[in-house]
């Protein structure tokens, strides 16, 4: 019996590390969920904010303005509740009057208003009294107003938070909390709702959030626990039937757990990678689809960023297929002369608009005179794109990257380098493995397939070369793809 009670004990520890490795789970895919949910509600805010200001400005810009051209402008736009209009002095130039009980919210933003904002313009979030004011800085006839104005909540409601969260396809229940954490909109009742966690506004809303809530009953680690209860009662009876069975079973869990973590893991940030640029790709479409973008540079930018997401869903999705190819020894390679100027050209050229909107300085050093090279050129620009797109992703303040082509002892030396966070010594051979993470929070908190590195060593090793690693954690990272020069090589 005591073999048998201790394989017990150990079945019982990892069923309950299960559990809290499933919560863990849970946790991350409801902060994605709040983070999407935040940046849908916040564009969407900004554009409807945006538009309102733009025809408030060419009123402002008129011959003559009155309080019934203004009144009428707020009540075509339902956003807005009430607006006011001050000169720099602080004199109310709309309306004449204050109204109602406006004068206890709107007349203490005056004071957080610095000459600083009077000379550099633009707008900003102010709160008053428990009210968020947006406020603005306009030209009038040639001279600066301040515009401020409140929103309407049950508009907010309806043409922001619901347009933006009531279509989420999530089983929990996502909900808008105020300053005060009390719920503003919610998709379902949360009576008996247990909160999960919240993700508050980084611009539009200050000190409001987004909250994810469980549905009575629905919590993972109540579901979880009946599973412990089964199993353990299950594993009790076997016990007692056959304990060397029981060895040999506990051994093949703790495999199959493993690899069925991994596959999850790989499915969870596979999704994720693909939702994320599909989420940007639709939200930008519908945008332009439904004409509220009225500035041609603006719209040009729209255009640029779903290229851009374009171009990275179609690189994510060709190292998928390529690791199922390689996975099922399907792949082959169409290795021919090649130039390795152009090459290295067209791929940083994918990247223009990444690094260019994270402020990387790219350096590129391709040696003259530099032979052409057999490989297949479509393999080795998506491994060249691999070591770049890592570059990007774990480069944190310093952001410069090099990328070098010459010949060392007739191979040809492909490097990438940046200055990024480094990898540790002890890790630096398993970075090459399929599914595998550096364990550092700096790195698990981007997200990743964990499959880009172990294809680009298959793409060396097909073309009789090698993939090394120079790292030091926090000094950068410096990823070199050899390969022969000579065919036969």
């Amino acid at each position: 019996m005591a073999p048998a009670t201790i394989v017990a004990g150990l079945g019982y520890v990892s069923l309950r590390h299960w559990e809290t490795a499933a919560d863990q789970l849970f946790r991350e895919q409801a902060r994605d969920v709040a983070a999407m949910a935040t940046e849908k509600v916040e564009m969407m805010l900004r554009h409807a904010e945006d538009a309102f200001l733009d025809r408030l400005q060419v009123l402002l810009s008129g011959v003559r303005v009155d309080d019934r051209t203004l009144d009428e402008l707020v009540a075509q736009s339902r956003l807005v509740r009430r607006l006011y209009i001050f000169d720099r002095r602080g004199r109310l130039l709309h309306p004449t009057a204050w109204r109602d009980d406006d004068a206890a919210v709107f007349r203490p933003l005056l004071a957080q208003i610095t000459p600083g904002f009077w000379d550099r313009g633009g707008k900003r979030e102010v709160v008053s009294r428990g009210e968020v004011l947006l406020v603005a800085l306009l030209k009038s006839h040639g001279e600066p107003v301040l515009v401020a104005f409140a929103r309407d909540l049950d508009a907010l409601r309806e043409d922001i938070f619901e347009a933006t969260l009531g279509g989420l396809e999530s089983p929990t229940i996502v909900a808008i909390l105020d300053h005060q954490g009390r719920p503003v909109y919610s998709r379902a009742s949360l009576d008996r709702a247990e909160r999960v966690l919240s993700v508050t506004f980084r611009e539009g809303l200050p000190s409001w959030s987004v909250a994810v809530y469980l549905p009575p009953g629905a919590s993972p680690r109540q579901t979880v626990r009946r599973q412990v209860v089964i199993f353990t009662a299950a594993f009790g009876a076997l016990l007692l039937v056959i304990l060397a069975g029981l060895v040999l079973a506990w051994r093949l869990m703790r495999r199959e757990a493993e690899m069925a973590q991994l596959k999850s893991d790989f499915v969870a940030n596979v999704s994720h990678d693909l939702k994320t640029p599909l989420s940007v790709i639709r939200m930008f479409g519908e945008t332009l689809e439904m004409g509220r973008v009225t500035d041609a540079a603006r719209r040009q930018e729209y255009y640029r960023v779903i290229t851009r997401e374009s171009e990275r869903l179609s690189r994510l999705i060709d190292n998928v297929l390529d690791f199922s190819r390689i996975e099922g020894g399907r792949r082959t390679y169409d290795i021919v002369p090649t130039a390795v100027e152009p090459l290295i050209r067209d791929t940083l050229e994918a990247f223009a608009y990444p690094l260019a909107q994270g402020g990387f300085k790219v350096e590129t050093r391709v040696a003259p005179d530099l032979p052409e090279v057999p490989m297949d050129t479509d393999a080795v620009g998506q491994a060249l794109a691999n070591l770049i797109d890592n570059a990007i992703k774990y480069s944190r303040h310093r952001r410069a990257i090099a990328v070098d082509a010459v010949l060392v002892h007739g191979e040809l030396a492909i490097s990438v380098a940046d200055e990024g966070m480094g990898i540790p010594a002890e890790e630096q051979r398993k970075i090459f493995e399929k599914f595998y993470r550096v364990g550092r929070s700096e790195t698990q908190g981007r997200r990743g397939t964990g499959v880009g590195l172990a294809l680009v060593k298959h793409v060396a090793e097909a073309h009789h070369g090698r993939v090394t690693v120079e790292s030091q954690a926090g000094a950068g990272s410096r990823f070199t793809l050899w390969l022969p020069v000579r065919g036969d090589a």
